[in-house]
């Protein structure tokens, strides 16, 4: 008779909420295994008892065939020396147990239970919260671990005998599903402000948006407001209510068929598109597509996604007999600069006024989750905004860390960071810090993800701007405050991503940065590590006039640039008046300021320099939106490198263009000679040469100057990593020719794939500073 074994097993990674101890249960069962299986919280516990084939034929179910939500990122498997025997496999309550713990995303609506909310025989018909053990909210509905249903705030919804059969039966799709629920017993919709109830409610919708009406919805990260996106009128009317111009709308297409009628898709991309996380997609939008032009006015892409909510769904497909649009403009459900929406009271006060109708509903909404939004390089992910789908799922280091901190972000598309010894959690999305409703969301969100992670934090981590709102925050938390660079922490961002623990030369280009020395920095090169950074280079300084308002009016910073290189206030303001760029009386005043130092300050701003040069183009004079004017002088370039062909294009910037020498060091770093570069651009445009050319020329003198000073690096200190971070770097052009020209002067070269490497991606890297601090390690560069 073969020998009974009993194995003890601990599975770590997402084991929480996606149907893993049921499928534990049915893989016992077909191998023959008596025992037990237990969520713990951190992890799943399993006892499993059998001969040893039995085990083995177990544990190769285990990995090979768990859930198809699950991440099985460890699983350690111990004998038991003592063990009790098993009659039976049995899932048993769940135990409260202190250690590593993994917080499942929500995921988006599966397809079978797509296919049964379409079945008119199915019980769950047209039911607007289906779900199942491989679908529905997790994050959102969360109140602690373990995650299970007397933990969400599906515990406000009892059951019915079906569903709790179902819940309780091993050979359902709903076992152990914790916001399993029906028609009969689940949540309901309803319009806020009106009887409207149920059916009644979705119809009186679907005919509102159907007749070029605005609807505000409720899904499972907060409220979106939906129009017809393939209705001028009604898409102007929207960004006429909520004052936004020109910023891009996102649409929600019915279908991957609605999505290839719109745009150009990739195989990689529709496996994303159609995925359980369902982010917002950029996409190359095509020349006959539907949508209105004023989704996205000037924007050769478009962000789309799929609905991932059994609701959206139903907004497309209902049995009413109303003829849906099949794409719809799904942009969050907040006013400018303040949070998401994500009940009836912050609906009610902020988006009554944005919409005819609201369509809510009452299952409670613990943590707003924005939607994610991913752009695709060199057939990679490349994350813009980490959200829904992906938040908070960590990125784990090797480094052998131990410690709590708390990194609390930028100002700018605040994400928060927790770390825990070699794990880092980002939050979701949290919004601009200078609305004082965002600050109350940051500071809620705070709260409970250092509850479901059960964190008690030694340490807070912050920005180096001392009136930052989210440095206030730090202060307030009544723990030591560590501050980091803004640039600086924008490169550690990218090393912990990559697991780099080398020293870097680090390329950090974004709009704005406090600088050590009390001035704004932008256009940075860092040499970084872990225990601190030096500035070997910067891009060459100029006045930054007016305050806050040069960040939108980029002629402003055109004029600066301007009088930078000729240093004579009359031909700065010849050069100003031939280019357009304002009015003689604006060029004098702004003259004046630059000559006093009124509201002026040094700035090396890569942001703002693209602002800058877009204005001298004549593309764009000022922006409605953060990035507006830059992402339009990328789009140009783009269009002459689209029309050229990639090879040509760069060949003509190789043959035609002098290679600008550096300036003299300043402050002990080598100066890119941007200065030079905007005469020369400056130039050329007074000599009538096309601006798609001289777009596409600045983004390739740009990338030469930044590999030049890598290599003369590389020359003093021998570093052959480089790191590319900093909201610039969302500019694909810019990114390829820098990362193609290192690469091909022998760099390797760390991106950003699935962290932002905008703002919304420094509390990684201010909270793997603050882990590598406490841990002992406290020599400083800087």
């Amino acid at each position: 008779m073969k020998e009974t074994m009993t194995r003890r097993i601990r599975v770590y990674g997402i084991v929480q909420g996606v149907g893993f101890r049921p499928t534990v249960s049915r893989h016992a069962m077909k191998n023959g295994i008596s025992g037990s299986v237990c969520n713990k919280g951190p992890y799943v516990e399993i006892f499993a008892q059998g001969i040893e084939a039995q085990i083995e034929g177990f544990l190769d179910d285990l990995q090979n065939h768990p859930p198809r939500r699950a991440v099985i990122l460890k699983m350690n498997v111990e004998p038991e020396e003592q063990p009790v025997t098993f009659n039976s496999f049995e899932i048993i309550e769940s135990e409260k147990t202190k250690g590593e713990i993994f917080v499942s995303p929500d995921i988006a609506i599966c397809e079978e239970c797509q296919e049964e909310m379409f079945d008119p025989g199915n019980r769950r018909y047209l039911h607007p919260f289906i779900n199942c053990t491989c679908c529905g909210p997790r994050l959102t509905i969360l109140d602690a671990l373990p995650y299970d249903r007397e933990r969400t705030s599906m515990k406000e919804f009892p059951m019915c005998p079906e569903c709790a059969k179902e819940y309780h039966d091993p050979d359902t799709r709903r076992y152990d599903a914790q916001p399993v629920c029906c028609n009969e017993c689940g949540p309901e919709v309803y319009l806020i402000g009106r009887t409207e109830r149920g059916r009644d409610a979705i119809t009186y919708t679907r005919k509102t948006i159907a007749a070029g009406g605005i609807v505000a919805i409720k899904g499972i990260g907060g409220f979106h407001l939906c129009c017809d996106a393939t209705n001028e009128s009604a898409v102007h009317r929207l960004r006429e209510l909520k004052r936004r111009p020109a910023k891009p709308f996102a649409v929600m297409a019915r279908n991957m068929e609605v999505v290839r009628r719109e745009c150009e898709v990739t195989k990689i991309q529709e496996q994303v598109l159609t995925g359980h996380q369902k982010p917002i997609l950029l996409l190359e939008r095509k020349e006959n597509a539907r949508m209105a032009s004023s989704v996205a006015p000037d924007n050769p892409k478009i962000g789309v996604m799929l609905p991932y909510a059994p609701v959206q769904l139903l907004i497309f497909q209902y049995d009413d007999g109303i003829q849906m649009p099949d794409c719809l403009v799904m942009t969050s459900g907040n006013t400018s600069g303040a949070p998401i929406c994500r009940d009836d009271e912050e609906a009610s006060a902020e988006l009554a006024y944005l919409c005819d109708c609201m369509l809510s509903h009452d299952r409670k909404i613990r943590i707003r989750a924005d939607d994610s939004v991913m752009d695709y390089y060199n057939g990679e992910p490349y994350m813009i905004r980490r959200s829904r789908g992906y938040a908070p799922l960590p990125f784990m280091v090797s480094d052998p860390w131990k410690g709590q901190v708390l990194a609390v972000g930028g100002e700018l598309k605040n994400t928060f960071c927790i770390g825990v010894d070699g794990r880092f959690y980002p939050s979701p999305y949290v919004g601009d810090l200078e609305d004082l409703r965002t600050v109350k969301a940051l500071k809620e969100t705070i709260t409970r993800l250092e509850t479901l992670l059960e964190v008690e934090p030694s340490v807070v981590v912050c920005d180096l701007h001392p009136r930052y709102n989210s440095t206030a925050i730090a202060e307030e938390l009544g723990l030591p405050v560590m501050k980091v660079q803004h640039h600086y922490a924008h490169i550690l961002s990218c090393m912990a991503e990559n697991d780099c623990a080398e020293p870097v030369i680090g390329v950090s280009f974004d709009g704005t940065g406090y600088g050590t020395d009390g001035t704004v920095w932008g256009g940075e090169i860092l040499a970084a590590d872990y225990d601190g950074f030096a500035r070997l280079g910067s891009i060459e300084p100029f006045l930054q006039i007016g305050g806050d308002i040069s960040a939108k009016e980029g002629w402003r910073i055109a004029v600066s640039l301007i009088y930078g290189y000729t240093g004579a206030r009359e031909e700065a303001q010849q050069i100003a008046q031939r280019l357009g760029l304002c009015s003689e009386a604006e060029a004098k005043v702004l003259l004046t300021m630059a000559e006093r130092r009124i509201n002026a300050i040094t700035s090396t701003s890569a942001g703002r320099l693209f602002d800058g040069v877009s204005a001298i183009l004549g593309i764009r004079r000022s922006s409605t939106f953060e990035g507006e004017a830059s992402t339009t002088l990328e789009f140009a370039a783009e269009a002459y490198e689209k029309r050229a062909g990639s090879e040509e294009a760069w060949k003509r910037f190789i043959d035609e263009e002098e290679i600008l020498p550096f300036k003299e060091n300043q402050a002990d770093r080598m100066i890119l000679n941007t200065g030079e570069l905007v005469h020369k651009i400056v130039h050329a445009r007074l000599g009538g040469e096309d601006t798609k050319w001289l777009a596409y020329r600045f983004h390739a003198e740009l990338a030469r100057q930044i590999v030049a000073a890598c290599i003369q690096i590389r020359e003093e200190n021998g570093r052959r990593k480089v790191a590319l971070s900093g909201g610039v770097f969302q500019n694909q052009l810019l990114l390829r020719l820098t990362d193609e020209y290192l690469k091909r002067e022998g760099f390797e070269v760390l991106k950003h794939s699935m962290i932002p490497p905008n703002d919304g991606g420094i509390a990684l890297g201010q909270a793997a500073y603050a882990m590598h601090k406490i841990n002992g390690n406290q020599d400083d560069l800087s």
